[in-house]
């Protein structure tokens, strides 16, 4: 099975100040990659890269290479081939650390993505968004609260519609950017099981901080240093002095 994410000699920086230094690195398709280090080491840095959402910041350059398997075929996303970042950001969705919801109900965070993104009509809406917030485990929860505004929810409800609305849009690959950092512990759990449960249909590939819950989701580990990677571990590896001097 190829890799689905190559990572070949990528630089990246920002007013020339460099980021990332002729990082290399290949994420499988199964299971969860995590994304560890010191804050600043260039963990989310990398991640934007897979969608090229550095790009959305000024004065930043890219050197180097990415090659994504999606369904459709291998691409290189940084050639003069490479398809719309709308549709790259479509295969490859999103979430970020903090839940960044629309203000507007729980069903128009939904709806207006599918409208916009995929063009769905009124007829579908309301299929492909009980079967998504079944898919993060809300429906149950949300059946009877879909005109709510969205802000009303809990931390942890915020969290799992966002990436609802990722999933929504049918990527093939999951960027997650420490996405249970602003959660209390229960909240965090529940994000971590669905998680692993994703894993199973996607590719996840995700930046935290904890190196205990990057050992309980992580298949593969990246220890980030100072804009490099100075180290892959296995989940059940033995974790040195010298390594985690380098994350504390």
């Amino acid at each position: 099975m190829p890799d689905a994410v190559t990572i070949e000699n990528l630089s990246v920086s920002f007013g020339g100040r460099p980021v990332l230094r002729d990082v290399c690195a290949r994420f499988p398709q199964a299971g969860v990659s995590v994304l560890i280090g010191r804050s600043g080491s260039g963990k989310t840095t990398l991640l934007r890269s897979i969608n090229r959402l550095n790009e959305e910041f000024p004065n930043c350059a890219t050197k180097g290479g990415v090659l994504v398997n999606f369904s459709t075929g291998a691409v290189r996303i940084y050639e003069k081939d490479a398809p719309p970042l709308r549709e790259l950001r479509l295969y490859a969705g999103m979430l970020f650390q903090t839940p960044n919801l629309f203000p507007v109900s729980v069903y128009r965070n939904l709806a207006l993505p599918l409208q916009l993104m995929r063009g769905c009509g009124k007829s579908e809406l309301g299929d492909r968004i009980r079967a998504t917030l079944e898919l993060v485990g809300l429906w149950k929860e949300m059946e009877n609260k879909l005109d709510m505004p969205a802000e009303h929810l809990s931390g942890g409800q915020q969290q799992r519609l966002c990436l609802a609305r990722v999933l929504a849009l049918e990527p093939e690959i999951l960027l997650l950017d420490e996405p249970t950092a602003s959660l209390d512990v229960h909240a965090a759990a529940v994000i971590e099981g669905l998680l692993l449960e994703l894993a199973e249909r996607y590719t996840v590939i995700m930046v935290s901080h904890s190196l205990a819950q990057a050992r309980r989701l992580g298949r593969g580990i990246f220890v980030f240093e100072d804009g490099f990677i100075s180290g892959r571990l296995a989940a059940d590896e033995a974790i040195s002095e010298d390594l985690l001097a380098k994350l504390l």
